[in-house]
């Protein structure tokens, strides 16, 4: 769950509840297909409930993913064709927000995408260092005063916040 820890930990309760009346809630059953790798999807992804298989073209699982999740971020900040597919492993409950809806947002609403920018940049940059330290490209030492895995203090300080808007945002959505 820690994507959603970044991205609603930097919006506001209006940004969120904004997703919530904008976003359609969607169920998929074992074997859909939410994002085809190299197909431009027209939705960006919140995992309500369920679990989702990251894919590459010739089927290796790069991840198992659920609740709290977001999927489709990267071609929505660089418009290019999805790296990788999701498919349902089990059935799970998403929250489909038309990338189309969410760029309209973006190009009227300027602290909205101050917000939401920077949410994604931060997760975006936290997924590279892991990635970068996982692989052993990195120094094995983490900075001084930083622990292995440990979350920005930026997350930090919205962590309760994120959860809570987490939370209600499955309440309105779940029922």
């Amino acid at each position: 769950m820690k994507k959603v820890l970044y991205i609603l930990g930097q919006l506001s309760d209006s940004d969120v509840d904004w997703i919530a009346r904008n976003g359609q809630r969607v169920k998929h059953g074992r074997g859909d297909e939410l994002i085809r790798q190299g197909v431009a999807s027209a939705h960006l992804y919140f995992i309500l409930d369920g679990e989702v298989a990251i894919l590459t073209a010739k089927g290796f699982e790069l991840a198992r993913i659920g609740s709290g999740e977001i999927l489709g971020e990267m071609s929505l900040v660089d418009s290019r064709p999805p790296s990788a597919s999701a498919v349902v492993m089990e059935q799970a409950y998403v929250l489909a927000l038309e990338k189309s809806v969410l760029g309209h947002k973006l190009d009227s609403d300027t602290g909205f995408a101050a917000r939401f920018y920077r949410a994604i940049a931060i997760f975006l940059s936290e997924r590279m260092r892991s990635t970068v330290s996982r692989m052993g490209y990195g120094d094995d030492t983490p900075e001084e005063g930083v622990k292995e895995d440990e979350l920005d203090i930026r997350v930090l300080d919205n962590v309760h916040l994120a959860g809570a808007r987490f939370e209600r945002l499955l309440q309105k959505l779940m029922g």
